[in-house]
């Protein structure tokens, strides 16, 4: 079943991810950024999908409170191979280790958002998943990748936005859900709430 329509008086990201703010951009939404003050969660004992859909929440929920005529979307992503979740390397010798350990070997990317809507008491969560295949890597290549792309700051230490024929052979899914946002999902699901959106013609 569909839900009702809604009419949120704005957007809020609760996010400081400069690249979910451009794939929001992308849907032509109106919108602001709030940071969360929470801590997330580093558990993975229950698992990736547990992991990004309890951060997306934590991250939508703190916002939502103090914004209740705003729907509030928070979101977290990470990367898992073989049931081992690779968050941001710690330092380049981490990086490097984790390219190494992705080097030849399919994973999975995994995404939550959590949308909010405090005055009418909405709430919808979901988490899209995406397949990446990476090139077999040598050291050189590794090296200079990371002199090309921050590592620093990305789940699995790569980013798909750049640099990506370097490293990712093929992507099965949504490759904006592996930079951070799956706009695709959320152009459906803003359509079924009566909240005009648009995708880039790029898309």
């Amino acid at each position: 079943m569909a839900p009702k329509q809604l009419q949120p008086a704005h957007f809020i990201l609760a996010s400081a991810s400069p690249r979910r703010q451009a794939l929001l951009r992308r849907l032509g939404v109106e919108f602001t950024v709030q940071v969360a003050s929470v801590v997330e969660s580093e558990c993975t004992l229950r698992g990736p999908e547990w992991m990004v859909a309890h951060n997306a929440s934590l991250k939508a929920d703190a916002v939502a409170l103090y914004a209740k005529d705003a729907m509030v979307l928070g979101s977290d992503t990470t990367v898992a191979i073989s049931g081992q979740v690779l968050g941001k390397p710690r330092d380049l010798s981490e990086a490097r280790q984790m390219l190494e350990l992705l080097s030849g070997n399919a994973h999975t990317v995994y995404t939550a958002v959590s949308l909010r809507l405090q005055q009418s008491g909405y709430t919808h969560d979901f988490v899209e998943t995406s397949e990446v295949h990476f090139k077999h890597l040598d050291s050189a290549t590794i090296k200079e990748y990371h002199l090309r792309v921050d590592p620093l700051d990305k789940a699995g230490a790569y980013g798909i936005q750049a640099e990506r024929e370097m490293i990712i052979d093929t992507v099965v899914g949504s490759v904006e859900n592996v930079m951070g946002l799956p706009i695709q999902a959320l152009a459906e699901i803003f359509k079924e709430l009566g909240v005009e959106s648009k995708l880039s013609k790029s898309d």
